[in-house]
């Protein structure tokens, strides 16, 4: 998980939103566009120039995002310091964690509706999760439909990745995408190895991707 955090792991179509550094003559700017999918992702971009100054990846849509606990019970703080409060209580006790993130999504008559999980596995001792459910009149092929769960994931973890690397947090990525070519789902998984694997993720594909293919699709069904 030590690589790609940088404009490096950009080139390898990573959908993120970016601002540009302001210039003496220049205002900052908002980019918003996807050309990896037919249609925008969330209002991000993929960006795959090496010849701008960015900033820092701003997931503003992160603040308003909700959470849940597998109880129903609502997270009052910001994804990102509640993870480092899970971290920080359950390396208080001893704990040693590892992370797993994953998305799943249904088709429900007119929506697709998505579910992205942060799973905590604690060594020899079971583990939590944290849950995040959204809903989209937009159609999708299931292809398009694979990746946009594979983004959902990437975006969450590009996030949280310097949490993981400063409390030393093995973290993956998994992908409900099969690995056996009889599967339609398996049409996306060429690129969605490289998308996650472009970013130095560790990535986890069908059977083994449990975060996306059993803890996020009881989220979403």
């Amino acid at each position: 998980m030590g690589r790609g955090f940088g404009v490096w792991g950009w080139e390898f179509g990573v959908v993120v939103r970016l601002k540009q550094l302001p210039t003496p003559n220049s205002k900052p700017q908002t980019f918003s566009l996807s050309p990896l999918f037919s249609t925008p992702v969330n209002n991000n971009i993929i960006c795959k120039s090496r010849n701008a100054a960015y900033k820092s990846v701003n997931y503003v849509n992160l603040i308003y995002m909700h959470w849940r606990k597998f109880n129903g019970e609502h997270i009052q703080l910001p994804i990102k310091d509640a993870v480092r409060e899970a971290i920080e209580r359950e390396r208080a006790m001893g704990t040693k964690l590892k992370v797993c993130i994953g998305t799943d999504s249904q088709v429900k008559g007119e929506d697709t509706e998505f579910a992205t999980v942060i799973v905590f596995l604690r060594e020899h001792n079971g583990g939590f999760m944290y849950i995040h459910n959204e809903k989209t009149k937009q159609k999708y092929h299931i292809k398009e439909r694979m990746l946009v769960e594979v983004a959902k994931s990437i975006e969450i973890a590009y996030e949280l990745c310097n949490l993981f690397i400063e409390h030393q947090v093995d973290m993956e990525v998994h992908a409900d995408i099969n690995t056996n070519p009889q599967f339609k789902s398996n049409d996306a998984l060429r690129e969605a190895m490289g998308y996650i694997l472009g970013m130095g993720f560790a990535f986890k594909a069908k059977p083994e991707a449990f975060a996306s293919s059993c803890c996020a699709d009881k989220a979403v069904n």
